[in-house]
């Protein structure tokens, strides 16, 4: 299974997100335990510093040891705006995961994946035993 993590997870983990981060913190487990099998976006991570209390430096390494990030540019920047999303850093998230080639995003936000390509799952749906 190759999953590409939704901003939403990362930072559900990072600031220990009441309610949201068991379940988070499990699909990182997993991913941690599974190198390249998961994805998150170069734009994601600059979010995650942005909206971090420290600038999360230590968070983002310690991901780029077992995920995907990647590169994306003008075909997939391209790619989100034709995906018909209203927003555009969910297009560009769905775009990053075709991309790695993901076959679920995990995301709490389902109703901003409506129009994905790929199936958009909660952490507590994704089946971690694959």
């Amino acid at each position: 299974m190759r999953l590409f993590l939704d901003t939403d997870i990362l930072l559900d983990v990072l600031l220990e997100r009441p309610g949201h981060y068991e379940a988070s913190a499990a699909v990182l487990d997993w991913a941690e335990a599974h190198p390249g099998r998961c994805a998150v976006s170069w734009h994601g991570l600059a979010n995650i510093h942005y909206l971090s209390r420290d600038g999360a430096w230590a968070f983002i390494a310690e991901l780029t040891d077992f995920c995907v990030i990647p590169g994306a540019g003008t075909t997939e920047m391209k790619r989100a705006l034709e995906l018909g999303f209203t927003d555009l850093e969910d297009a560009m998230q769905t775009s990053t995961a075709l991309l790695f080639g993901a076959q679920v995003i995990v995301t709490r936000n389902l109703a901003d994946y409506r129009r994905s390509p790929i199936k958009a799952l909660r952490p507590e749906e994704v089946p971690l035993q694959l």
